[in-house]
């Protein structure tokens, strides 16, 4: 879907809200929210009264209307217990953000000194949410579950801590700093699965079809069938070769 003008300037007050107020003060990567979860945060609920609220022995990022929204920037199999008993009272709206364009910085530990921006050659998507949903799937057939995965640049720091010469290779990433919301995709449905469907598939596709359409690697293209599969919107159909083929289930 489409953003609207309104919804990027939400992001923006966000944005604003937690790097340029409340985080200039203590630095970059300081405190233990990180900013990309804490800058969505603000932005689907910006007032305080309904974030971080008490369910049970776990706190929901927000609680309003009857209904919990969760921020999850990665590992969401450590979101089943809280799942398990979310879903158990309240409809979840899950947001997992997808980096759309990258911008890198580099740090040096020992002088402070930072690099020069240099923006990656990757261009995110939304399939690149697999890799996380599959971590997930047993729960995305369940009633009052709904995904919100929105696009998002970032700048993105890291340390030049690595094992490779240049220090870069296995680095540890300090923070993402979010600069625009791109787009926005909403889930509530099986048949709004559609958006995570790319169009150039054939009517009966492999995962190597599936890999090609979506410019995933081959690996994260068998993740994507395998939860496809899961939740029931593609079936396997037969095979060619010694290749599986799929296709859209009629439901």
């Amino acid at each position: 879907m489409s953003i609207t003008d309104y919804d990027q300037t939400l992001f923006a007050q966000a944005c604003d809200k937690i790097i340029n107020k409340e985080r200039i003060r203590e630095g970059i990567g300081t405190l233990s929210e990180k900013t990309v979860h804490a800058v969505l945060k603000n932005f689907y609920e910006p007032d305080p009264a309904h974030q971080e609220i008490p369910v049970g022995n776990f706190v929901a990022d927000i609680l309003r209307d009857n209904e919990i929204i969760e921020i999850q920037t990665r590992n969401m199999n450590v979101m089943r217990r809280k799942l398990d008993y979310f879903l158990d009272q309240y409809p979840v709206t899950i947001v997992y953000p997808v980096v759309h364009t990258k911008w890198l910085y580099w740090i040096d530990e020992e002088t402070g000194e930072v690099s020069a921006k240099r923006k990656s050659p990757k261009t995110g998507t939304p399939y690149d949410a697999f890799y996380e949903l599959y971590k997930i799937k047993q729960y995305l057939n369940r009633p009052g579950i709904q995904l919100c995965i929105p696009m998002i640049d970032v700048e993105e720091y890291r340390l030049l801590n690595g094992w490779s010469l240049d220090r870069k290779k296995g680095s540890t990433r300090y923070d993402r700093i979010p600069t625009a919301l791109v787009d926005e995709y909403f889930i509530g449905s099986l048949q709004e699965y559609d958006c995570l469907i790319p169009d150039q598939l054939p009517a009966e596709f492999s995962v190597k079809d599936f890999a090609k359409a979506s410019r995933l690697a081959p690996r994260y293209a068998q993740t994507a069938i395998q939860v496809l599969k899961y939740i029931g919107k593609i079936r396997q159909v037969g095979t060619e070769g010694h290749a599986y083929l799929y296709s859209l289930s009629d439901s």
